[in-house]
């Protein structure tokens, strides 16, 4: 079991920048893919960002693709999301998961087993 804490969300304009972060709790951490998602108010659950059980492969929504960048630090059993150029559109809370160990991610939330509670994402126009 690998149980995910997010870490890092806050108030930010449009335009700026903030590093998610994701420390990931039992083991073998190293082995399974993690996956960032967002919800915003009202709307469905959203993939967002993965990234493989190596971090050789990584995944992005057509819409962050060029602003975000998802890594993972293996030694530190942490799993971090850059996002730069933020634009209101990106207000949500921020979920970090468990997903597929060895194995390729999906974009599916029912991909993933195991959640962490969420961190809020704020970003003004």
């Amino acid at each position: 079991q690998v149980q995910p804490v997010e870490s890092g969300g806050g108030l930010v304009q449009a335009g700026g920048s903030l590093r998610l972060s994701c420390a990931a709790s039992g083991r073998p951490f190293s082995s399974y893919a993690m996956g960032w998602f967002r919800q915003a108010p009202g709307k469905d659950r959203e993939f967002v960002s993965a990234i493989n059980w190596s971090g050789g492969s990584t995944y992005y929504v057509d819409s962050v693709k060029g602003r975000f960048t998802i890594s993972r630090d293996n030694a530190k059993n942490t799993v971090y999301l850059q996002m730069n150029s933020l634009k209101p559109e990106d207000t949500a809370v921020y979920y970090c998961a468990t997903g597929p160990r060895w194995g390729d991610p999906v974009p599916e939330a029912a991909g993933y087993n195991y959640w962490g509670q969420g961190t809020q994402v704020t970003v003004s126009s």
